[in-house]
């Protein structure tokens, strides 16, 4: 029984590896169908999207099967519930990447941002993408030290998305009103995909070590 148990568990864990990496590269994606006003690249994000919901489903059934099945208990439990947990944090993140591609196309064929803000958006991108590596990364070796590096790594998505802000209550800014609202919500797309890839790699400490770390950001993940 415990080597199977330990089987599906590893099963598990590169489930949800693969789906944290497909979560970042739908990103990658999303975002290069932003910047580059691209309705091609966006459909591909929004139809590649029922794959990372079937990959939810297979790992939400996996975990429960394993909690009812192997009456887990201690370390084993742990494990478990900490999978239950980073499978809606991945489940966000391909989420939050669609809707990054969503509005590529709802704006198509006008690009949906104003070329002042392209630059913001580059590397807010380039940092989710990061991210969501590490994610992967963390969730396939178990590193504590890689995973709270995902915590810094989030410091510098905090700033741009803060910066942008300061951008939009500018009174210099003159790309209207609809483009203010565009631009908040695709900044927050990326700052709670970034957030969702540091709930991962707290997940992943409490994992391994059995202490879960203080949450740097108290705001409910949605």
């Amino acid at each position: 029984m415990r080597v199977i148990y330990n089987e599906q568990m590893a099963d598990l864990a590169h489930l949800l590896g693969e789906m944290a990496g497909l979560a970042g590269s739908a990103m990658e994606r999303a975002t290069q169908s932003l910047l580059q006003a691209d309705l091609s690249l966006a459909e591909q994000v929004i139809s590649e999207g029922d794959r990372i919901a079937d990959m939810i489903i297979d790992a939400e059934e996996r975990a429960f099967a394993l909690l009812a099945l192997q009456a887990p208990v201690a370390g084993d439990l742990r494990q478990v519930v900490s999978a239950i947990q980073i499978v809606n944090d991945v489940n966000r993140m391909g989420a939050l990447a669609l809707h990054v591609a969503k509005t590529t196309r709802r704006r198509h064929p006008n690009p949906a941002l104003p070329e002042s803000v392209h630059g913001y958006f580059a590397e807010m991108g380039r940092i989710a993408v990061s991210m969501g590596a590490g994610a992967k990364e963390v969730l396939e070796t178990r590193d504590p030290k890689r995973a709270a590096q995902l915590n810094q790594d989030d410091e510098a998505m905090d700033d741009l998305h803060k910066h942008l802000f300061t951008l939009l209550m500018d009174r210099d800014w003159k790309d209207g009103v609809a483009a203010a609202v565009d631009v908040t919500l695709l900044g927050r797309y990326y700052e709670r995909f970034a957030d969702h890839a540091v709930e991962i790699g707290r997940r992943v400490i409490f994992l391994v070590t059995g202490v879960l770390p203080p949450d740097a950001d108290p705001e409910p993940a949605v």
